[in-house]
């Protein structure tokens, strides 16, 4: 067998039957049960603390019952006698949760309420109040224009918005905020799995040279050999890695399907006039963005993106005797994967603008980018091959200059290597 597969391997089976690596995988599917879960538990029981008390001081004599019928049940509203001074001292020693006072400017248009809490009262209650408010000030108001029940069961209507996209194979329901998401998610997942498994790489061989192993190795193998293995070695425990959170998490999301609807209750009965639900995003969009063509795209952009960075992190990694010596060298490796993040927002805003166009290309920030603007939009094929194809060039040409420095930084001693070190390296290797 050649010798680079045989030490990658090596690398492999050396992390992956390991109890750290079955814990990590096993892990990630409890993680996304918590981060799904919590706050669904959390909004339960949130909502069975009993009734929050709402005092309305209303001072224009018209407001409260129509207030009363609009905020939530789970607000138990009562009309204040007690002047502004004693409702706020309720609500300081909590006989009260809220005071709402409502002047009779709200009746012109020309006033605010005023909701009194103590702090940390809370966004959503807030919001649930004012809301209230808000409808019942507009519904008194039409009443007295004299405005017909048919006009306030118009205003009170709030008709959704659906979204289509216009292809040349015909019209569908537009993905747009679920291929945001899945764009935004596979570029943050792209660059925190490079920089891991890359800062694994010079790890690995920071130790081997501090344990003197790397000598050993280097009498029966060349060094681009034992480069070129340990780089596709730990590359294969990261997509090993990956292609089991992938199928756990698919049968975590399948397991709390029914738990999620069961949560979210029965859909309403869709009548005449009934609103449609305004869902930012439904199953079939996932389904639809998630082809084999966009998963081979997140795959090959890792590997290329993995491959550049681990040749750069295993080349520091041979110039230094420790770790903490390694941060200086370093930098110019984890300025360039910085950038991408930066653009993140812009690109799927604009995907195809000529900055996303060239940025997503361009090696090595396409490794994070080419995936998120194949997610929001249509990359014509050429785009995507040029792309790919720098992105295999940057990988040669890393790998190339790594060897030259790894030939001689995993044999020198005693010695702080600077960037002028590692240019000779590059140069007279």
């Amino acid at each position: 067998m050649n010798k680079t597969l045989l030490i990658a391997r090596s690398e492999y089976l050396r992390r992956v039957l390991t109890k750290g690596f079955v814990l990590g995988v096993l892990l990630a599917p409890v993680g996304m049960v918590l981060l799904i879960a919590l706050p669904l538990l959390t909004s339960l029981i949130s909502s069975d603390d009993g009734e929050r008390r709402v005092a309305v001081l209303d001072e224009s004599g018209q407001l409260y019952q129509a207030v009363a019928e609009a905020v939530p049940e789970r607000f138990a509203v009562e009309r204040a006698a007690a002047p502004l001074d004693s409702l706020r001292a309720q609500v300081l020693d909590e006989r009260l949760d809220m005071a709402i006072v409502l002047p009779p400017s709200l009746l012109t248009g020309t006033g605010d309420a005023t909701a009194y809490t103590r702090a940390g009262g809370g966004l959503a209650q807030f919001d649930d109040i004012r809301s209230g408010v808000r409808d019942a000030v507009r519904g008194v108001r039409l009443r007295e224009v004299g405005a017909p029940a048919e006009v306030q069961a118009v205003l009170d209507e709030r008709p959704g918005l659906q979204s289509v996209t216009v292809t040349d194979d015909g019209d569908a329901a537009d993905g747009a905020f679920v291929a945001s998401a899945i764009g935004y998610v596979s570029g943050f997942v792209i660059y925190f799995l490079v920089f891991i498994y890359g800062a694994m790489v010079m790890r690995g061989v920071i130790e081997e040279k501090q344990n003197r192993i790397v000598e050993v190795m280097a009498s029966s193998v060349r060094p681009f050999e034992l480069l070129m293995g340990k780089v596709l070695g730990i590359g294969a425990v990261g997509l090993t890695q990956i292609a089991l959170w992938t199928a756990l998490g698919a049968v975590v999301l399948a397991a709390l399907g029914p738990l999620l609807a069961a949560f979210a209750g029965p859909p309403a009965a869709a009548g005449p006039g009934a609103p449609p639900a305004d869902l930012p995003f439904d199953v079939g969009a996932i389904t639809a963005l998630l082809t084999p063509g966009f998963l081979l795209i997140l795959v090959l952009c890792f590997l290329g993106g993995y491959l550049f960075y681990a040749a750069l992190f295993a080349a520091v990694g041979s110039a230094v005797e420790q770790e903490s010596d390694a941060q200086a060298l370093t930098i110019p490796v984890t300025l360039p994967a910085i950038v991408p993040m930066l653009f993140l927002f812009p690109m799927l805003e604009q995907p195809d603008s000529s900055l996303s166009v060239v940025l997503s290309i361009l090696p090595p920030f396409s490794t994070v980018l080419l995936p998120v603007r194949v997610a929001v939009t249509d990359v014509p094929f050429w785009q995507i091959a040029l792309s790919l194809g720098l992105l295999a060039a940057a990988f040669v040409g890393a790998i190339w200059v790594a060897a030259r420095v790894y030939r001689v930084g995993i044999l020198m001693y005693g010695k702080k290597a600077t960037f002028r070190d590692l240019a000779k390296w590059v140069r007279t290797a």
